[in-house]
């Protein structure tokens, strides 16, 4: 198979094809860009492997560009150039071996057959030579071509020897698996299952970017089941592995809560393609197994299981090398704030509780309220149905709350400042109470949110303290 009239689109391969002869060198398009290439899949990213030096390589070729931004990287042999819109990295023909305790590989310089030995998966291990006598044939010595037309994800040697080697590529193949909806093949699986323990040699930084791809991918679910059916959950992320199963006494069960959250997980990806709205989805429900209880009445309940759950956020995040950031802030007050609006899906719904949601939400309320509906996962359509609508009442008061109240993200009228100068006060706690009691008021719907109503509040609190105003404002 000649792929030489996909390669004309850009004059980037023959300039890559004309350095290679000049520096009597072979080169060869491989990994993922061949790969994306059969599958029509769009890709700025070309990997170039030269049995020979990359960085020689990529240095001619960069001569041979205007406005290139070359990188070397002599530690690793490799160089990467940026041009336009596309990455393109550079590195010599090589073979690979390992010591058990290390994914660290002893790299010797080697031949294109060694070079694909060594790569993770058959469609991943496809070349296009830019040769001048073989320009754009496909070399394919494992059979890609016949696994991307399968939709099979599959070693090119013995999996159990790949994944001990590497234990990262089985992250890799749940990742491809979940980004292609492929199958993993079932001997390639079964190393997995197999050596799920050498996951705990890699660093949690490899293993989470790894994880983010899931998360990002179409469905997310697939991956997280695939993670979970080989092992490989229980060591990266134990706290969800607990919430699988469920528990039945005196006839009275509780919904299997893993597979609600990969549910709401989905609902959540057919809507936003926002990671760190995905993560709330995945940790909305995450401390339910320490707060289940039974009460002989009303069965199972995980009472508290939002607060206890933004409290184990930063945990988690902490301990999967994820950003300790805004986006953690996000996600813990997503977790936090879940329950609110279904509480509120109710006839007597009152202005104030309205308000506090909007206020403790904020700018976040959107993403809030569509996780909200994304966390309705009965099995009961109609009950569903009627649940959606309730809420869209719900949605409907709050646009309504704050067309009238604007306590979005609002500042209380009234300053620390102000206080401070109109009762000759140093900065003290009377201060912050004479604040809260302003925005609780406002809050509460006792007084609208301007200067004027707060200012008056405040004199009138000042007044109960025994204060005295010093000052004209």
């Amino acid at each position: 198979m000649n792929f030489s009239s996909h390669l004309g689109g850009s004059n980037i391969f023959e300039i890559v094809a004309n350095c290679s002869t000049q520096l009597g060198v072979e080169t060869y398009i491989v990994g993922g860009y061949v790969r994306d290439l059969i599958l029509n899949r769009n890709s700025k990213d070309i990997d170039f492997v030269c049995v020979g030096s990359g960085i020689e390589l990529a240095t001619a070729v960069s001569k041979n560009l205007d406005n290139t931004n070359l990188s070397i990287f002599k530690n690793f042999g490799t160089a990467m150039i940026k041009h336009k819109d596309w990455e393109l990295e550079f590195v010599g023909a090589r073979k690979e071996s390992y010591r058990k305790d290390s994914r660290k590989p002893i790299v010797e310089d080697g031949t294109l057959v060694d070079d694909q030995n060594r790569r993770d998966f058959t469609i991943n291990a496809m070349a296009i030579s830019l040769q001048k006598d073989s320009y754009g044939e496909l070399i394919d010595p494992f059979e890609g071509i016949k696994d991307l037309k399968r939709k099979s994800i599959k070693t090119p040697l013995e999996p159990g020897v790949t994944f001990s080697d590497d234990p990262l590529r089985m992250m890799r193949a749940i990742r491809f698996a979940s980004q292609l909806s492929f199958d993993i093949e079932p001997n390639t699986f079964e190393g997995i299952t197999e050596n799920a323990d050498r996951i705990n040699i890699v660093s949690m930084e490899r293993i989470s970017t790894e994880l983010n791809k899931i998360i990002d991918s179409k469905k997310p679910s697939y991956g997280f089941k695939l993670l979970f059916h080989s092992g490989l959950l229980y060591h990266i992320f134990p706290e969800m592995v607990e919430l699988q199963g469920v528990e039945t006494i005196d006839g009275k069960s509780h919904k299997d809560n893993f597979y609600h959250t990969l549910q709401v997980l989905d609902n959540v990806a057919e809507k936003s393609d926002d990671l760190w709205l995905r993560w709330a989805a995945i940790l909305h429900d995450i401390a339910k197994p320490p707060t289940k209880r039974f009460d002989k009445k009303v069965g199972w309940t995980f009472h508290g299981h939002e607060d206890k759950g933004a409290r184990m956020v930063p945990k988690i995040f902490r301990r999967l090398k994820l950003p300790l950031n805004e986006k953690m802030d996000f996600v813990q007050k997503l977790v936090r704030l879940h329950l609110r609006p279904i509480a509120l899906v109710k006839d007597n719904i009152t202005d104030t509780a309205i308000r506090r949601l909007l206020f403790e939400a904020g700018d976040d309320v959107e993403d809030l309220l569509l996780l909200c509906r994304a966390d309705v996962t009965s099995k009961n359509h109609v009950k569903v149905k009627k649940y959606l609508s309730n809420f869209t009442k719900v949605e409907r008061k709050m646009k309504s709350v704050e067309e009238k109240d604007k306590v979005r993200n609002f500042q209380p009228p009234i300053s620390g400042d102000e206080i401070i100068k109109t009762f000759d006060l140093k900065p003290s706690r009377i201060v912050g109470e004479i604040k809260e009691e302003i925005k609780e008021a406002i809050l509460e719907g006792k007084i609208k949110n301007n200067s004027d109503e707060a200012r008056s509040y405040m004199l009138k609190i000042a007044k109960s303290k025994g204060l005295k105003k010093v000052m004209e404002n």
